[in-house]
């Protein structure tokens, strides 16, 4: 399975009328995790990175609810970038795979369901660190 196969894009309904549009993302439906946590991302500029982790447990659902920004996601071997455009689409994010997430527009705010509550311990924060980790997990 490839690492696009892993970390596939959820287009998510969009519903509407005269009245403006309505998105429903609802946790073990529409993603494949019921949700602990969800935080946002705004007020980032285009040159920051935010990310630069994986983690070991946590699942993460990305979507832009306004504006713009990129992801950048890797296992190490394959790596490929989504470009987060429409409120109405995500990108899944299974545990182990490291994320970089840039080139926010102004209007930009990223939200970010999650797993699991937050854990620290539970994040991998140094790329070297994680491919060793990577490959003492593959048989």
């Amino acid at each position: 399975m490839t690492l696009r196969d892993r970390c596939p894009i959820i287009k998510f309904a969009d519903f509407g009328d005269e009245r403006g549009k309505l998105v429903v993302i609802e946790g073990g439906q529409t993603i494949p995790f019921d949700i602990e946590r969800v935080f946002y991302i705004y007020g980032s500029d285009r040159d920051v990175i935010r990310g630069q982790h994986a983690n070991r447990v946590s699942e993460f659902v990305l979507v832009n609810v306004a504006g713009t920004s990129k992801v950048r996601i890797t296992d190490g071997t394959e790596d490929f970038v989504v470009d987060l455009d429409k409120p109405m689409t995500g990108v899944y994010i299974p545990n182990m795979v490291w994320k970089d997430m840039y080139d926010f527009s102004e209007d930009s705010v990223l939200l970010c369901l999650a797993s699991t509550h937050y854990d620290g311990s539970e994040y991998i924060r140094d790329y070297d660190e994680y491919i060793k980790e990577i490959k003492t997990r593959d048989p």
